[in-house]
């Protein structure tokens, strides 16, 4: 937000009132605000970014909230949530963890919080054929969790990447080649699971021709 920006929201906030744009009366408000970041706001003070007095105006009450590896309790309900919810918009319903699962679900560090969890969910649900998720349905964590290097393919690029020393191209390429192949191929399905539209799929395939690197495309 921009300090000019977050000047007329300190005036907001302590006036309870605020003026639309184009009018030329006052509206007073009886509101409640919630507020949440993934930044240091602390540091964006000192740093000249975030105003302080917007800070302790707003930081009333607050509820830091850990990452997921530091509350691995909410692991299994968070993905027997997203199974269901996956299962249900991608027309495979009564899907559950199988044996093992639950536990390569626990002992993944989950850089990527909540969305990554539910993203992998969602990969494996698609990539399933039967009712239950079984960690072979998970190649990504189980290679994190037996901390295995990735072989490169005959011919290509390895697509096993560790994170530290790889780049956003790497990672890029990983996570669109991987998704297409939990899918079948699918763009479509890709760029749902993905967020991303399906012809920036189709265009950064084009760059990724390499024998034996793609997976064959359906609609």
């Amino acid at each position: 937000m921009d300090l000019s920006l977050q000047v007329k929201v300190l005036r907001a906030i302590q006036q309870r009132a605020f003026q639309r744009v184009g009018g030329t009366s006052e509206v007073h408000v009886d509101v409640r605000i919630v507020c949440s970041t993934n930044r240091r706001l602390e540091q964006e003070v000192r740093e000249g970014r975030f105003r302080e007095d917007l800070f302790y105006r707003l930081n009333v009450i607050e509820i830091s909230l850990p990452p997921l590896r530091e509350r691995k309790s909410d692991i299994p309900l968070l993905a027997a949530r997203f199974v269901a919810q996956s299962g249900k918009s991608n027309d495979r319903p009564n899907k559950h963890l199988g044996a093992g699962t639950e536990k390569l679900l626990l002992d993944y560090a989950w850089p990527g919080n909540v969305r990554e969890l539910e993203n992998a969910m969602e990969r494996a649900v698609v990539l399933s054929d039967g009712p239950t998720l079984a960690p072979s349905h998970f190649p990504t964590l189980r290679r994190a969790a037996g901390g295995e290097a990735a072989k490169p393919p005959a011919g290509g690029m390895s697509l096993g990447i560790r994170i530290p020393g790889s780049t956003l191209a790497d990672l890029e390429r990983e996570a669109i080649l991987r998704t297409l192949e939990a899918v079948g191929g699918s763009t479509s399905k890709a760029a749902a699971i993905l967020d991303i539209s399906a012809r920036k799929i189709q265009y950064k395939l084009k760059e990724y021709q390499e024998p034996g690197a793609l997976v064959p495309e359906r609609a």
